[in-house]
Order: structure tokens, then C-alpha cells, then sequence
């Protein structure tokens, strides 16, 4: 067993964790797992008051790794559930804390997040491993009861597309999913020399608001027909919706929902998908359209002609 690095301590006494390298008192961080330890106090502080804490909030925070955070959300929340799929940081985070006064507020939930039951919590921040950060953030807006704000850090290039609008290069599938179920913002940007061991890319910290109550719509058929729109952007929705991978589902959907229907709808001889999905996008001034240029309301439109004509995307 390797041995542990002696922690050195400041002027006054107290655990100097600035450490160096890859290491923090003796852990060596886990690129496997995104561990970047964020080490700017003003960041820390920037992300918090971002957060609006009340004294009576639960805090989720995801990914504490050694408790820079973690310490300060604990000064002023009611309580702190911390969640770490490293048992190493969370022994760090544990021995941190113990013996303080706010060391009975604290909660640690190990292992992987995305595969975790989320508890009920009002607050969740998070200096997110970006490999999770897609997951995580549908994840957390689909979790109920409802959160009132999430702080969190990502990738530069992911918090863009995150907050992007039609027409700008990074508008995409998340970003038109995430706006529909809630309101983000870019909080700020954090340089790669903010963590130990530095990123290899630039962060932001986004603030997100649920929607709430959100809109009322399947969150499958409105994912079903934004990924078909988004999986060429740039191309007309006639275009995108001539393929025959997308034509077969299309149809096999139409006719479930024929079927099933009281009383049953009779599809007739010879139906043809395809003419009946650009009569739709014509009828409805869809069919020149292009995905990148159009805003939540428009895919609610479409997705409100698709749903009288029968037409299903899950």
C-alpha cells in the first residue's frame, strides 16, 4: 500500500491544501471519474450567492470531491447531501468536517449519480465530471418533486449550447430541450487554471430554473420529433423527413395509433407516409423550415399538426 503524503500545515495551524500536481494530501485525482478539484475561493463563493441559499434549503451538491465547497454550502444551508462515486473523496470529506459544528448537517451518497434515486432537495450545485453532464441535466429537469435552481459548472463549449438560440452554430437538440423545461442562464466563465489538475478545456457556470409547472406536453413525442429534426439541422424538415429509416417508424407509429384508436381509424389501400407527412409540413408552412432556425414555439406548432394528423415519434 503506497504510503500517505504527511498534510503540512500554514502559519496558523491550520491543513494546507494547496497541494501540487495531480495530488491532494495524498489522493491522486482520477481523470476516469473528471476529477478537477475546483481551488478558487472566489469561484466557490461566486457559484454559492449564484445559488440564492436560504437557511432553510437542502443542498444537492454532486461531485464535492475534498469539501472546498461542500464547507461553505454547510455554513449555510440546513442541510448538505453530498453525492461521490469516489470512496477516497468521500473519506476526505468526511474527515473534513468531523468534529466541527455543522458536521450533523452533512449526508454522503455514494455512487454514480446517474444511477442513483435523487432526494428531495431545493438547491443543487455541482463542479460536474463533464463526461455526465447530457445525462445529468435531463436527469435532474425531469426529477420531481421540483427543485427551485441548479448552479452548475460544465464544459465552456456544453454551457453554450445549453443557452444557445436558433441560428446561433451551437443551437442543438439540448438546447432547445433544456429551454423547454426551464430558463438558463450563463452565470460566468472559469478559467482551466482555476482546478487542480487543470482541465484541458475552458468551464462556465450556468443557473438553471425548472419551469414550473412545466409545459403540458409528452416529453417523449416532443424529444422523438426534435431528435429527427436536429439530426441534420442545416437541411429543410421536407429533407429530413424523406428518409425511409424515419418514413418506416413514422408509419409504423400512424398505424399503432390508427388501431388503437375509439372507434379504430381505417387507414386505406395504398396509404402512402410519406404524402401524408408533407401534406402536413406543407399545410402548415413547415416544409422549407430548418430545425436550427426554429424556436420552442415552433416545434410546439409542429408538434401539435403532427399529433391531429396521428402522426407519433415514440
Amino acid at each position: 500500500m503506497p504510503k500517505m503524503k504527511r498534510e503540512s500545515r500554514t502559519k496558523d495551524g491550520r491543513a494546507d491544501r494547496s497541494g501540487g500536481g495531480g495530488a491532494m494530501q495524498g489522493i491522486i485525482f482520477n481523470k476516469g471519474f473528471g476529477q478537477h478539484i475546483l481551488k478558487n475561493p472566489l469561484v466557490v463563493d461566486g457559484i454559492i450567492e449564484k445559488s440564492g441559499l436560504r437557511a432553510t434549503d437542502t443542498v444537492l451538491e454532486i461531485g464535492p470531491g475534498t469539501g472546498n465547497m461542500t464547507v461553505k454550502l454547510l455554513d449555510q444551508a440546513k442541510n448538505v447531501i453530498a453525492c461521490e462515486v469516489d470512496p477516497r473523496m468521500v473519506a476526505e470529506l468526511q474527515k473534513r468536517v468531523m468534529g466541527t459544528p455543522v458536521q450533523h448537517k452533512l449526508s454522503v451518497l455514494v455512487g454514480d449519480v446517474l444511477a442513483a434515486d435523487l432526494p428531495y432537495f431545493d438547491v443543487c450545485v455541482a463542479n460536474m465530471p463533464y463526461q455526465i453532464s447530457s445525462p445529468f441535466v435531463f436527469k435532474l429537469l425531469l426529477h420531481r418533486p421540483f427543485f427551485r435552481c441548479a448552479v452548475l459548472m460544465f464544459q465552456r463549449e456544453f454551457a453554450q449550447r445549453l443557452i444557445a438560440k436558433p441560428g446561433d452554430t451551437l443551437y442543438c437538440r439540448l438546447s432547445v430541450n433544456t429551454q423547454l423545461l426551464a430558463r438558463v442562464d450563463h452565470v460566468m466563465k472559469v478559467g482551466k487554471n482555476n482546478f487542480r489538475p487543470p482541465p484541458k478545456v475552458e468551464s462556465s457556470v450556468v443557473r438553471i430554473v425548472p419551469r414550473n409547472p412545466p409545459p403540458p406536453i409528452n416529453f417523449e413525442e416532443w424529444d422523438g420529433l426534435v431528435r429527427l429534426a436536429f439530426v441534420r439541422k442545416n437541411k429543410t424538415l421536407a429533407a429530413s423527413f424523406k428518409s425511409k429509416s424515419v418514413l418506416d417508424l413514422l408509419e409504423k407509429n400512424y398505424r399503432i395509433v390508427c388501431s388503437t384508436s375509439e372507434p379504430p381509424i381505417e387507414v386505406p389501400d395504398g396509404f402512402d407516409i410519406k404524402e401524408h407527412v408533407m401534406a402536413v409540413l406543407t399545410a402548415n408552412d413547415f416544409a422549407e423550415r430548418r430545425a436550427k432556425s426554429m424556436d420552442l414555439d415552433d416545434f410546439l406548432r409542429l408538434l401539435t399538426c403532427f399529433t391531429e394528423a396521428n402522426i407519433r415519434f415514440s
